[in-house]
């Protein structure tokens, strides 16, 4: 199937995607702040550039869209054009993604992925849920969280 705009408008498309201040990460964001938690916003020094870290409990949390990341949930389809890129793009993804909560937790922090999922889509669960997992993680010893859509 052709793609239905030409290459510059699609090009343009793509350039308006954003990989930081998305729509989950900002409910993120404005429900832990809330909840009296301080963090540095995608710091450079930590591998994955995570969405939020917090340096003094050492706990991360990466925002993760599941289409970006290929995650198997019903928000994730896998696209029928120039089928040979997206599973190469989207298997980078998941290499680099599992390469950086691998150096995170070397460096002794803990890591949360919260999933597009979760938030959004028939699967969602209640924000104050995902928010309040979040925050009892930051300020837990937990190792690690993953929070997705319900099954």
């Amino acid at each position: 199937m052709a793609d239905v705009v030409g290459p510059e408008t699609r090009s343009r498309m793509m350039a308006g995607i954003r990989s930081a201040h998305t729509k989950p990460e900002m409910i993120l964001r404005r429900g832990l702040h809330a909840r009296g938690l301080r963090f540095r916003l995608h710091d450079r020094a930590l591998p994955g550039k995570p969405d939020l870290a917090f340096p003094k409990h050492r706990a991360a949390i990466f925002a993760n869209g599941c289409f970006w990341h290929g995650h198997d949930c019903h928000l994730f389809k896998w696209p029928s054009t120039r089928v040979e890129f997206w599973r190469a793009k989207i298997e980078r993804n998941r290499v680099v993604d599992a390469r950086a909560l691998e150096r995170l937790a070397s460096l002794g922090w803990r890591v949360a992925t919260v999933w597009e999922c979760a938030l959004k889509g028939r699967a969602k669960q209640p924000v104050d849920e995902v928010l309040d997992a979040c925050a009892d993680f930051v300020r837990s010893a937990r190792p690690t969280l993953e929070i997705r859509g319900r099954p």
